[in-house]
């Protein structure tokens, strides 16, 4: 099985949003679904190349793609 490219951790809701990191580099603080997306595009990623519920691509901490409170 194929390894994915990068690694997206997006770790829990704390205030309204959740810092978005991969390795050791934080790409931001998202505040919704799309923005994660947008760092998954800054990441090199094409967006539409991944789901967001991918475990193979992004390990949610604190709650999946649908907690944002």
């Amino acid at each position: 099985m194929e390894q994915p490219r990068v690694r997206v951790v997006v770790e829990p809701v704390v205030g309204a949003g959740r810092r978005v990191r991969v390795g050791s580099e934080i790409l931001g603080v998202a505040y919704s679904p799309a923005d994660v997306v947008e760092f998954l595009r800054r990441a090199g990623l094409e967006p539409d190349e991944v789901r967001l519920d991918d475990p193979m691509v992004i390990d949610w901490r604190g709650g999946g793609p649908d907690l944002w409170t």
